[in-house]
């Protein structure tokens, strides 16, 4: 899911985004994308209908308006909304994307949860019609625990969670998620992802719990028992429990590396692959299933009828609704975000919509339902399963969010029970690819630790922690949580040894080992995308380090934070032993006690972690997977050394391939260049260098006036941001204003040889001149405009005719929050 996105420093352009209906043509559907059901295994769906909610359900129906019946169809952001709103418009659901946060605080205390929770549900309980009173319920995405919480226990990611292998501990990760996300209110979780990743370049590979589909079989059951409860039992739905949500449905990983790309298989394949853990999450009770952003041969999971209701609902037996991903309707054929019955006649039950114009989604729908677009018999069995849940979920019951057993009682937010868990887990997702014999490492040694990683809770906690991307929080974004270094620290003073900490690697006394933790920086979703296996093209400062350790004649153990299995054949040569950590979460303690033995050397906690994904030995093996013809990895699936299994790694071949893809770049210009390949075109403009934060850091465009002039980035080949614009992504520049200028100013992108531009005379008029400051520009305005986005050949042009002098710093993609009223909302 793409969250809502915030940056309280940027002033933001936006401009109206005009509506429409569909389209009334709309191409046929690919015939590889209609699923024949009769191949599809049949399930003991759970639970089984209880003739009292359904007699409840039917009281409620002819009791409800039609426009009550569409409100349940759909969901909004509460960016997008206010509990105001809700006391006229009588929707069914809320949600807080990644970025959004209570009263628009990303940060906000788990009260202000609570309180804003008690609103909504207020609002949609408010009404002197005679009508039925209707809970609202939240959805939120507690995806590693109630990630979006500060303060909160955050698990390792489910690729570290599929190399523990334990059944029991993912059972009890739901139940503490659950508890600690109902503590502030909530009713609903869009949890868990049972993605089947096919190929590693994918940014949403550490979603996933392994490239083999028995593992998410294993697995689902679990989770969705620990979430949920244990179906028919007392415990069910309880108030200790959430609503848990079966995502993405389905082929979300197989889409050859490309987030809401295309998974291009037979039928099988989809089946006996990436149906993997869905069967036991139905059996085990799963109340929702999200759909999918991806195709399946060409069609959008979001209007595929014959998977969502023939295979989905009536092959599989499924009876709880079907939710769509942020705004992922919008992509179906003849759509837009505002209009989109194809959707719910597909078997889409309840929109996910983020933007100003759920409204008129709101409205469109509503007109569709009159008129028998949508047939009434589609819209009832929708509006059933939405109330089925909610009634199974005791929402009619249980009355405020606050007033419920378990709300309100913060003292279970990252409680002792709940952190010994969390660091359970990140002991056993631990996976030991090499060891030349210097594991495990003495406490009562002298231990460097190195890497600014090893104290950095955001990067070990990965994507979803916090915000969406997770990147660059401090420390103190995380109070309840324990750095790499932190717990190795704590862990060597207690044995009597002494520890230091240089992000650098620098030392006055030689220390008895180094452990340098390095890796990936935060990411989720297309963010992560990328175009090859190998770790840190280009520059590899973590690789210099090692050496330079190594050179000193000191043993390295490396501690490698990553989000997927990536090409580091020179980081182990450099090592002499090597632990793949992946995203381990707010328990960083758990590090060290499997690192070091104990005061009498005898053996802490052995590794136990073996590997979900098959490690690469090329950065080109990103499709590796042990059924695949030809497999050929560097450590297969299932590996992992222990101390009581060891095993050896010789040298590995460092050699980078030539020819490999790189990936497009979210700066188009920083640092006095632009990336590689890429070149800045000037139509009647004189440029020079200028200072910012180092010599010559910035260009400095000047326009005479008289005739039109423009600055172009140009890239190398077409770029595609069609998913970046859906995702309320904006072009950010960074500027400073010289010569105020004479004439109207736009910028644009250019795609098929035609610019497309928006005026931002208005921004430009409250800067000051010679200071620096910024403004973003949504790409949903060029999108809007007709902007081909996934072919753009100049994604920024500057263009006036009139006198203008400007300083430019920086053009990049970054995550800006919008106006209501504004473009892309």
């Amino acid at each position: 899911m793409i969250p809502r996105l915030s940056s309280a420093s940027l002033s933001i352009l936006a401009l109206a985004l005009t509506g429409g209906a569909a389209a009334q043509s709309v191409p046929q559907q690919p015939t590889a994308s209609i699923a024949n059901p009769a191949i599809w295994p049949k399930l003991n769906a759970q639970p089984k209908r209880d003739a009292k909610v359904e007699q409840r359900i039917d009281a409620l129906m002819r009791a409800m308006s039609i426009e009550d019946k569409v409100g349940q169809l759909i969901q909004v952001d509460i960016g997008s909304i206010k509990p105001a709103d809700v006391v006229t418009y009588k929707i069914g659901s809320v949600l807080n994307g990644g970025n959004s946060g209570p009263y628009d605080d990303e940060y906000a205390s788990p009260a202000k949860w609570l309180k804003l929770a008690d609103e909504f549900y207020d609002a949609s309980m408010t009404r002197n019609d005679g009508r039925p009173k209707i809970p609202i319920i939240w959805g939120t995405d507690s995806v590693h625990g109630n990630n979006n919480i500060v303060g909160a226990t955050l698990f390792p990611h489910n690729i570290g969670l599929g190399a523990a292998r334990d059944r029991d501990l993912i059972r009890k990760i739901g139940e503490i998620t659950a508890l600690e996300t109902a503590a502030a209110g909530l009713d609903w979780t869009f949890a868990p992802t049972l993605a089947v990743v096919q190929d590693d370049r994918w940014g949403r590979t550490y979603e996933s719990y392994g490239e083999e589909p028995a593992i998410a079989a294993d697995y689902a059951g679990a989770m969705i028992e620990g979430v949920q409860g244990k179906v028919n039992g007392k415990d069910f739905l309880a108030p200790n429990h959430l609503i848990a949500t079966t995502k993405h449905f389905l082929g979300d990983g197989g889409t050859g590396g490309r987030d809401q790309g295309d998974t291009v298989v037979s039928e099988q394949v989809l089946r006996d692959v990436h149906l993997g853990g869905y069967p036991a999450a139905i059996e085990a009770g799963t109340q929702s299933v999200m759909a999918s952003f991806s195709s399946w041969n060409g069609e959008k999971m979001s209007g595929n009828k014959s998977l969502l209701t023939g295979v989905l609902k009536e092959q599989m037996g499924f009876d709880g609704f079907v939710v769509g991903d942020w705004n992922s309707h919008g992509q179906v054929r003849g759509c837009t975000n505002e209009d989109c019955p194809q959707a719910i006649n597909a078997g889409l039950d309840m929109f996910m919509y983020s933007g100003p114009g759920w409204k008129q989604l709101y409205a469109n729908t509503l007109r569709e339902a009159k008129e028998g677009t949508i047939p009434a018999s589609r819209l009832d069995d929708a509006v059933r399963r939405i109330l089925r849940v909610k009634l199974r979920a005791g929402t009619f019951d249980r009355g405020r969010p606050s007033s419920r057993p378990f709300a309100g009682k913060f003292d279970v937010i990252a409680g002792p029970a709940s952190k010994a868990i969390a660091r359970q887990a990140v002991q056993e997702s631990l996976v030991l690819l090499k060891n030349e014999g210097v594991l495990p490492l003495k406490p009562s040694a002298h231990i460097l630790v190195a890497g600014a990683a090893a104290d950095s809770i955001s990067q070990q906690a990965g994507g979803w922690s916090i915000t969406w991307q997770g990147a660059d929080l401090p420390n103190s974004a995380f109070p309840n949580a324990t750095s790499i270094w932190k717990g190795i620290a704590d862990t060597v003073k207690a044995a009597g040894g002494t520890a230091s900490y240089a992000p650098d690697g620098s030392f006055t006394t030689k220390p008895d080992a180094a452990i340098v933790v390095f890796g990936e920086k935060p990411y989720a979703e297309f963010k992560g995308d990328i175009p090859n296996l190998e770790y840190s093209p280009g520059d590899k400062p973590d690789l210099a380090l090692l050496k330079k350790l190594k050179a000193a004649g000191i043993p390295v153990v490396t501690v490698f934070l990553s989000g997927r299995p990536l090409w580091v054949n020179a980081e182990l040569n450099a090592s002499d032993a090597f632990v793949a950590a992946f995203l381990p979460g707010s328990e960083g303690g758990g590090v060290a006690d499997v690192l070091f033995a104990k005061a009498d050397g005898s053996i802490n906690h052995d590794f136990r972690g073996t590997l979900g994904f098959s490690w690469p030995k090329r950065p080109d093996q990103y499709v590796l997977n042990r059924r695949d013809p030809g497999y050929d990895p560097l450590f297969a699936f299932g590996y992992g050394l222990s101390y009581a299994k060891p095993g050896k790694v010789g040298p590995l071949d460092e050699s980078r391939p030539a020819g490999m893809a790189e990936a497009t770049p979210g700066t188009f210009y920083g640092t006095g260049r632009t990336p590689p390949g890429w070149a800045i075109d000037t139509e009647l403009v004189k440029q020079s260098g200028v200072d910012r934060r180092a010599q010559e850091d910035a260009r400095l465009f000047s326009w005479s006036g008289g005739a039109p002039g423009k600055v172009a980035i140009v890239a190398p080949r077409p770029i595609d941001l069609a998913r970046e614009s859906n995702g309320e992504i904006s072009l950010v520049i960074q500027y400073r204003l010289d010569a105020k200028p004479g004439a109207p100013v736009t910028i644009g992108v250019e795609s098929g040889g035609k610019t497309i531009a928006v005026p931002i005379d208005a921004s430009l008029a409250k800067a000051v001149p010679g200071s620096w400051t910024s403004f973003a520009v949504p790409l949903q305005c060029f999108a809007s405009r007709g902007a081909d986005m996934h072919a753009l050949t100049a994604p920024f042009v500057l263009s006036t005719s009139g006198p203008m002098t400007i300083a430019i710093s920086d053009v990049k993609l970054d995550y800006v929050s919008m106006p209501m009223n504004a473009c892309g909302g």
